[in-house]
């Protein structure tokens, strides 16, 4: 079977598809190609998916929908990164895409070769634990238990008190990854850019606060006056609850 990392193309556009395909080839990836929605769901249950580029502007189901959908679907495909694709300018669908889950995105125009480093770059984010964290015994759990959750740090999804599963975007899953290991400790926006996505925060410093928004409403965590994940002023986030391997909770 091939090693090669196999990248789903979703794009109403030929020419698009057609050279991004080649191009991403020609770097030693594997490739298929979609026209819609309907195309990249008989994709992804005919091969193995390990990252998705997808763009939001198609008729009948757009990207947004699509991503939505995928995050809020089997477990399977739940946790496949996305790369979206965006119309240049159009800061609300960027907005809009990092909240239905996705894990970046690339506005057009773009080259080439400037897709194929942020898809390395989301690839290693999502099969790596961040760069430059000392091991606690707690990376060793497959489970981390905190407040009345657990997170499965295999499987990459949230588990409440009554066993349901709470499916997780690749950057939900890094960004309380990051506050399981660090708990009680304040990170800034900066830190967890850093230790989340592992690129500069000038490309859409918004991002750390929507993930953190996201990862409240996943946890149930008032945003008012968060219980899990706390707002410290000027200086960034912290999680104020004690973590432990999930069999070492009481």
């Amino acid at each position: 079977m091939s090693n090669q990392d196999h990248i789903l193309i979703v794009d109403d556009d030929r020419d698009i598809r057609t050279l991004l395909a080649s191009y991403l080839e020609k770097q030693g990836l594997r490739c298929t190609v979609a026209a819609d929605g309907r195309e990249m769901r008989a994709a992804l249950e005919t091969h193995r998916i390990d990252l998705i580029v997808l763009d939001i502007m198609m008729p009948g189901e757009d990207g947004l929908t699509l991503c939505r959908n995928l995050r809020a679907g089997s477990a399977d495909n739940a946790n496949t990164p996305i790369l979206m694709l965006t119309a240049r300018g159009e800061d609300m669908d960027r907005i809009i895409g990092l909240e239905m889950g996705a894990d970046d995105y690339l506005p057009k125009p773009f080259v080439p070769r400037e897709l194929y480093a942020r898809v390395r770059a989301i690839l290693r984010r999502a099969r790596a634990l961040p760069p430059n964290l000392s091991a606690t015994p707690a990376e060793q759990a497959r489970e981390l238990a905190f407040a009345h959750w657990r997170l499965d740090t295999v499987a990459r999804h949230l588990i409440d008190n009554n066993g349901a599963i709470v499916a997780l975007s690749g950057a939900e899953f890094r960004m309380l990854n990051v506050f399981l290991t660090h708990p009680q400790r304040v990170l800034s926006r900066d830190q967890l850019m850093e230790l989340t996505q592992g690129r500069e925060a000038d490309v859409f410093d918004r991002s750390i606060d929507l993930l953190v928004s996201r990862l409240r409403q996943r946890l149930g965590d008032n945003a008012r006056e968060p219980a899990i994940i706390k707002t410290v002023r000027n200086e960034g986030y912290v999680l104020a609850c004690e973590v432990t391997p999930a069999g070492s909770a009481s």
